[in-house]
């Protein structure tokens, strides 16, 4: 990363992670006096509580210390922006997410493997991890199929419990996107993602959500299913606490309103924020810099 980084010679670097090459990158332009701005994707802190059974907070003076030098620091959502600065991450920028609309949408062939199956057709897409609480949806009572599609370190173990449960295997591209939209319900059962980029390929795909009432699908669907702000005149999702409720609810909902509603996330919004944090911090650096002010 470090050489890489001094070939590129950049003016300014954004670093998608803290895991190992995040902090390389970071440490490369702390001793190079390049600024760089950073996001926050993971609850890295939340993650690692789910894996060692030690609380969040343990976890979080590693986030601050990273974060800290950053220019700007991108978040996907208001709550996740608030809970940032109540951790002692202020200087945070919104960025929101965007799906690929022509992949992504109602209309087009249906995966054959999954539609011979009975319905309701239930799935969940993403990474087969401890952290996704997957069990929380297999060990749900409800009827018609349950399908998973992904790979991860829980695969096996879960494969073995769950034996009823239709295990595809990770999918890409079309057959993806043909899988999203033969199903009748998207379950999201995760509890520490900050956003849920698949809740809104779902969406896209016009298929209603289930989740739970948690940071990430509730800042998508909102309170009620009709989405954050100006809602939308149709429900489109369920959050619910009770997971079993909030699936036969979303059951019930319009699929092309849900089409409709995916549509408000696109790249060309996600990139415009992305390219206004990055010239911001930018231009703050080289101000600065021009007073040979250097922040901590």
């Amino acid at each position: 990363t470090r050489r890489m980084l001094t070939r590129f010679k950049p003016d300014i670097v954004h670093i998608a992670t803290e895991g190992p090459i995040g902090w390389s990158a970071r440490g490369w332009c702390k001793s190079h006096k390049v600024p760089f701005t950073s996001a926050f994707h993971t609850q890295f802190p939340k993650y690692a509580s789910v894996r060692t059974g030690l609380s969040e907070d343990v976890f979080w003076p590693v986030m601050r210390r990273f974060h800290r030098s950053s220019r700007a620091v991108l978040a996907a959502t208001p709550s996740l922006e608030n809970e940032l600065r109540e951790r002692g991450i202020e200087q945070v920028r919104p960025w929101g997410r965007g799906v690929d609309h022509w992949l992504f949408r109602p209309t087009g062939e249906l995966h054959a493997e999954i539609a011979r199956l009975p319905r309701p057709i239930l799935l969940n897409v993403g990474r087969v991890a401890p952290e996704k609480n997957l069990e929380a949806f297999l060990d749900a009572n409800l009827p018609g199929s349950k399908v998973i599609v992904g790979d991860g370190p829980d695969l096996d173990r879960l494969k073995g419990l769950c034996t009823e449960v239709h295990f595809m295997g990770a999918m890409a591209g079309e057959e993806l996107a043909a899988a999203y939209r033969t199903a009748d319900c998207f379950v999201f059962p995760s509890l520490t993602d900050t956003f849920g980029l698949v809740v809104i390929e779902a969406l896209s795909s016009g298929v209603p959500v289930a989740a739970y009432p948690v940071q990430g699908p509730i800042d998508i669907l909102g309170p009620n299913g009709r989405g954050t702000g100006k809602e939308m005149p149709a429900t489109v999702g369920a959050c619910d606490e009770n997971l079993e409720r909030a699936v036969f609810r979303a059951l019930t909902l319009d699929r092309s309103a849900a089409a409709v509603f995916g549509q408000r996330f696109s790249w060309e919004r996600a990139t415009d924020q992305f390219i206004a944090a990055i010239t911001d911090a930018r231009a703050e650096a080289e101000l600065l810099a021009a007073y040979e002010l250097v922040p901590t």
